[in-house]
């Protein structure tokens, strides 16, 4: 098992910055593989980005590249994502999850945080 806690998330303007965290304890985290996801109202839960179990390799969603950061952190079980240029568009509530191989495919993620929301006001 494993359990993830989001933090990070709130209100800003177009154009500025959040860092969102996600701190995972239970299952080794250095062999979980990881994603952000996101879901607005009324539409399914979409890939954000991911990062294999070491942070060699890391994967976006073409909406969110050159603009969103994924990262993590082994030494404290810590998974970020560092949002720029935040859009009204990027506004849902951001889900961390977990797996044993990295993917952009939900159900493929076991494991989930309960979500932080992210508000970006135009």
């Amino acid at each position: 098992q494993v359990q993830l806690v989001e933090s990070g998330g709130g209100l800003v303007q177009a154009g500025g910055s959040l860092r969102l965290s996600c701190a995972a304890s239970g299952r080794n985290f250095r062999t979980s593989a990881m994603g952000w996801f996101h879901q607005a109202p009324g539409k399914e839960r979409e890939f954000v980005a991911a990062i294999s179990q070491s942070g060699g390799s890391r994967y976006y969603a073409d909406s969110v590249k050159g603009r969103f950061t994924i990262s993590r952190d082994n030494a404290k079980d810590t998974v970020y994502l560092q949002m720029n240029s935040l859009k009204p568009e990027d506004t849902a509530v951001y889900y961390c999850a977990a797996s044993s191989g990295v993917s952009r495919v939900a159900y493929q993620y076991p494991y989930w945080g309960q979500g932080t929301q992210v508000t970006v006001s135009s």
